[in-house]
């Protein structure tokens, strides 16, 4: 009996170690990773201003778009779709009605900057963009 006792008593001791482990591995993999707080560091309402420097379209529009994770959408207004890599690294493309316009630049920090092109009332543009994350 007293082997018994011993026995239960040896394999609660070591069994107790791997379920801390165990646990230690779930918890690690249940944090985010660093590299997903980067990605992360984009997440908010970004205000972005148009320039036009090509084509007869108007300059100076200010469009609110969406980044979280990776996705960037509208925030109001349009059909906005893109992606943003943890690097900050942009591609936007946006539309309204007949007009539509693709981009591309870097978000960094709370500033981004890049350049875009396409079809405004039936005119081709270009131009850059500026944003500031609100």
């Amino acid at each position: 009996m007293a082997h018994l006792s011993l026995l239960r008593l040896s394999l609660s001791v070591t069994a107790r170690p791997r379920r801390l482990a165990l646990l230690a591995v779930l918890a690690t993999a249940a944090l985010p990773s660093a590299a997903d707080a980067r990605h992360r560091g984009y997440d908010g309402v970004w205000n972005v201003t148009f320039a036009t420097t090509r084509g007869n379209c108007g300059s100076g529009y200010s469009v609110p778009f969406t980044v979280i994770g990776s996705r960037v959408s509208s925030a109001g207004g349009g059909r906005v779709s893109g992606r943003v890599s943890r690097a900050g690294t942009v591609a936007v493309h946006v539309s309204v009605g007949a007009s539509h316009a693709s981009g591309g630049g870097r978000l960094v920090g709370v500033n981004g900057a890049g350049a875009w092109n396409g079809i405004i009332s039936g005119d081709r543009c270009s131009g850059t963009w500026q944003a500031t994350r609100t």
